[in-house]
């Protein structure tokens, strides 16, 4: 069945070799609509990003790219401003009817962490075509903190799925007005929209800067950090902020969503018209992601932003990104926030969780 593949069946794939691992891959990884990918023991410091081409090996390219290797046996500093290519420990055999696409996990991108997939072959970033055989490359460039990394940790996640599995804005309405997806208009133009919220009830903090000189951040520990350490406290008396250019913000949705267990969803770059900023997504939302049958109650969506040239305001209620819905090929035996190691289900204005 057409849809994106949910964890039973990505354990399926596993069994019959369409993904394979050294060390194997490990229960832990396998999330409700997605696979966590590892990174291997070696990082290659190179001089610019890249992609491998038609026809071209990553590692061939590697030769022409890089400056220097580093061992993460024993960990290593990736730093800010840095690019690197690191080979994961997966690797695909997918089938003629298999593609897949790679995206950061949320913590990954709440410290951005640019962290995108490259194929052999391949001539889009974090996009895996169907019937790919051969390795996963993971390409991380820290912007606002030098980061600590050691072999297994899991800065990104690949979602497969077969045919086309998207909703539509009538599919969307459908089932929006079957099971609510946000807790208030739904905005539904070539997906859902998600607009920020600048007015968050009995406070004036609406969100969070990163400082531009800091310490490492160890991705291993949890809880670890005094946020003050890292970020500022951006406040807002109007509902109004001014981004900078260069400067990296967290922010929230103004809207709750809700993912219900037979979808999965992905954030979308909304239209570049709207101002001189990008959202950054580690973009996808598992299902259950908000759903009362996984204990949420709606969830806010985090929003990584980044001015570009020029200063910008932003208000609240201004559209910044939208949501794409696919359907599951079979709802997955696991939701996301049920019984499981979930960061963000109930969020709302949430750093990663490295900070205390």
């Amino acid at each position: 069945m057409n849809g994106v593949i949910p964890n039973q069946q990505i354990a399926q794939m596993i069994a019959q070799q369409a993904i394979t691992a050294d060390p194997a891959v490990t229960p832990e990884q396998i999330q409700p609509a997605s696979l966590d990918l590892r990174l291997g023991t070696t990082a290659y410091r190179v001089r610019a990003s890249f992609l491998a081409g038609h026809g071209n090996k990553v590692m061939d390219r590697l030769a022409e790219f890089q400056m220097h290797q580093i061992d993460l046996t024993h960990g290593a500093v990736l730093e800010k401003g840095c690019v690197y290519v690191v080979p994961l420990m997966e690797h695909l055999a997918l089938p003629e009817d298999v593609a897949a696409v790679a995206n950061a996990k949320s913590s990954t991108g709440r410290l951005d962490l640019l962290t995108r997939t490259i194929t052999d072959g391949g001539t889009e970033f974090d996009r895996i075509g169907a019937g790919y055989q051969g390795g996963l490359y993971a390409e991380i460039c820290p912007r606002s903190f030098s980061v600590l990394v050691r072999p297994g940790m899991r800065l990104n996640q690949i979602r497969f799925g077969r045919g086309v599995a998207v909703l539509d804005d009538d599919g969307l309405r459908a089932l929006h007005a079957e099971t609510p997806l946000v807790d208030g208009v739904a905005v539904i133009d070539d997906g859902l929209g998600f607009s920020v919220d600048l007015k968050l009830p009995d406070t004036t903090l609406v969100g969070y800067r990163a400082k531009p000189h800091t310490g490492v951040i160890d991705l291993d520990r949890i809880g670890h950090y005094a946020a003050a350490d890292f970020w500022e406290e951006v406040h807002s008396a109007n509902g109004q902020i001014i981004l900078d250019p260069g400067a990296f913000y967290i922010l929230v949705s103004r809207e709750a969503v809700t993912i219900p267990p037979e979808y999965a969803a992905e954030m979308a770059p909304y239209l570049a018209m709207v101002g001189e900023f990008r959202v950054h997504y580690a973009g996808f939302f598992d299902p259950g992601f908000g759903h009362a049958s996984a204990g949420g109650v709606g969830s806010r969506g985090v929003l990584e932003v980044r001015c570009h040239e020029a200063p910008f305001v932003l208000e609240h209620g201004q559209v910044v990104g939208r949501l794409v819905y696919e359907r599951m090929a079979e709802v997955p035996t696991q939701l996301y926030g049920a019984g499981i190691a979930s960061n963000y289900q109930g969020q709302g204005l949430k750093l990663s969780k490295h900070f205390r």
